[in-house]
């Protein structure tokens, strides 16, 4: 398990997510994009890690994105993830 401490904010949530399902989670790397009303969150991780965090028919990767979704309520901006 991932040895951070809790997240703060969307980024650091979606962070924590994928390095508790990851195992090379020093390869992580998520890149934010401003645009008007919405932040856009791309996340890398090594080839060997993109299934684990795409899972089965997408549901993992559906998962992470309502958490963020639900995280995303409190303030104005809408998150939206991407993984690359």
């Amino acid at each position: 398990m991932a040895k951070t401490k809790d997240p703060t904010n969307p980024e650091e949530l979606v962070k924590y997510i994928t390095s508790c399902l990851v195992e090379h989670s020093d390869k992580i790397e998520i890149e934010t994009v401003e645009e008007e009303n919405k932040t856009i969150l791309k996340l890398t991780v090594d080839d060997s890690d993109k299934g684990k965090i795409i899972g089965k028919n997408g549901k993992i990767a559906k998962s992470i994105r309502n958490v963020l979704k639900l995280a995303s309520t409190k303030g104005d901006s809408k998150y939206i993830l991407e993984i690359i």
